[in-house]
């Protein structure tokens, strides 16, 4: 059974001073190594004069493709404290690059671990996640005596029209999350005593941003 999962939509940075030194978090959303590659180098390039370029990158639905690294810094200081933050959050193909300017002061290994986490913790303060909700497309045919009746149980559902098409009979084209297409079929097919042809459409996920239902393909 496909499941809901969370990803990066929109990119941000964000900043931390740790006595004297600054934490850069640069985001941006991958869906690949070679994405994630790309952007690690367009980093290093930007702040080519920084002391470590760490990074951290999760992608896949299910979070199973993983990579972290210190770039110098002492070993698990950096990377992984980074990456344990995106997995607590449970956001999935995005591509984090921590950039250190060194201050001055050594930090020691409880330093480095708090600010780089604390870094990824800032930035995505200024990202946009979004929650994607696997569904399907339902085509629901019906006359007009239907119309209402089904109406009313979408609305009760909170169920999204995508498309309405009004003819000599009434076709809607409504989003509904997996879990819930089979009980809204049998409703359907209760309050209309059966008149209502419904035909599933394609699989997708979506996600709602700013009110706005944003469709992502299979």
């Amino acid at each position: 059974m496909r499941k809901a999962y969370k990803i990066l939509y929109k990119e941000g940075t964000g900043e931390i001073i740790e006595k004297k030194s600054r934490f850069i978090a640069s985001f941006r959303p991958v869906k690949t190594e070679e994405e994630a590659q790309a952007f690690i180098e367009e980093i290093r390039k930007k702040y080519w004069d920084a002391s470590h370029n760490c990074y951290a990158w999760i992608l896949g639905e299910n979070g199973e493709g993983k990579r972290c690294s210190d770039d110098g810094e002492p070993s698990q200081t950096a990377g992984k404290p980074m990456l344990d933050v995106l997995e607590g959050e449970e956001i999935v193909n995005l591509c984090v690059v921590v950039t250190r300017y060194f201050g001055g002061t050594l930090l020691g290994t409880g330093g480095l671990v708090r600010a780089y986490s604390g870094a990824v913790k800032e930035g995505l303060k200024s990202c946009t996640v979004l929650k994607l909700v696997p569904a399907k497309k339902l085509i629901i045919d019906t006359d007009y005596n239907g119309v209402g009746k089904i109406q009313y149980l979408l609305g009760q559902s909170d169920i999204t029209t995508l498309n309405s098409e009004y003819t000599d009979r009434v076709t809607l084209t409504v989003l509904v999350p997996d879990e819930e297409v089979q009980k809204l079929q049998a409703d359907i097919t209760e309050a209309t005593g059966g008149k209502a042809n419904l035909e599933e459409g394609d699989s997708v996920f979506f996600g709602i941003h700013e009110k706005e239902v944003l469709l992502f393909p299979m």
